[in-house]
C-alpha cells in the first residue's frame, strides 16, 4: 500500500496534464532508470539543462532513388527550437481551398522555408516532433527534387502507421489546408 495520499496523487496528475504530459510520458517516467536524479533536482543537488539540437542546413540533402536536387536553399546551422518555426498556409489553402504546387512555390519565394535537411533531422529525432503535427503533411519547400521523368517534387513529413515518415508530392498536384510549409525564424 502506498504512503501517498489520494489528494497528492491527484494534484500531481493535474500538474502533469497542465504541463502537457501524456499517458505515454507517464509510462516513460515510470520506466526511467535513474529516477533518483529527478529527486536530486527537486532537492537542489542537480539541475536540468536542455540539449541543443543543431541541424546542418548547409550540407547537400538526402536525395532519394535516381532523383536530383534542383534547388536546395542552404541556411547554415539551425538550432531546433519549436518556437522558431511555424506551419504556414497560403491564403489559397485556407477555408477548404487548394493551390497547385508550382503556383505555391512562387508564392513561397519570400518565405524562409526549411530545406529537407531539417526533415531528415526530425525523422532521426521523432521525439522532437510536436503531436499537433499529426494529421498534417508538413512540407520542406527549401529543397526541390526532380525525378528521372523530369517531374518536380517536394518531400514532406507525415504520421502514418504509428510512426513518422517522409513522402513526396509532385508540384503539378494541389496543396490544401492539411499541407503547410515549415517556415523558419518565427
Amino acid at each position: 500500500m502506498s504512503s501517498y495520499g489520494e489528494g497528492q496523487v491527484h494534484q500531481l496528475m493535474e500538474k502533469f496534464e497542465k504541463e502537457g504530459f501524456t499517458s505515454g510520458h507517464l509510462t516513460l517516467l515510470g520506466q526511467y532508470r535513474d529516477l533518483g536524479s529527478i529527486l536530486d533536482v527537486l532537492e537542489g543537488r542537480a539541475e536540468i539543462k536542455q540539449i541543443e539540437h543543431l541541424v546542418d542546413m548547409q550540407s547537400d540533402p538526402f536525395t532519394p532513388n535516381v532523383w536530383t536536387a534542383v534547388k536546395h536553399r542552404q541556411a547554415g546551422g539551425f538550432k531546433w527550437d519549436l518556437s522558431k518555426v511555424e506551419l504556414y498556409l497560403d491564403e489559397a489553402q485556407k477555408n477548404g481551398g487548394h493551390i497547385e504546387g508550382s503556383k505555391l512555390r512562387k508564392k513561397l519565394i519570400t518565405k524562409d522555408v526549411s530545406n529537407a535537411n531539417l526533415l531528415d533531422f526530425l525523422l532521426k529525432n521523432p521525439q522532437l516532433i510536436p503531436e499537433s503535427w499529426k494529421g498534417q503533411s508538413v512540407f520542406f519547400w527549401g529543397t526541390i527534387y526532380r525525378d528521372a521523368d523530369g517531374g518536380l517534387y517536394v518531400r514532406y513529413l507525415c504520421w502514418r502507421g504509428g510512426r513518422w515518415l517522409w513522402r513526396c508530392l509532385r508540384l503539378a498536384r494541389g496543396w490544401d489546408g492539411n499541407d503547410p510549409a515549415l517556415v523558419l525564424g518565427k
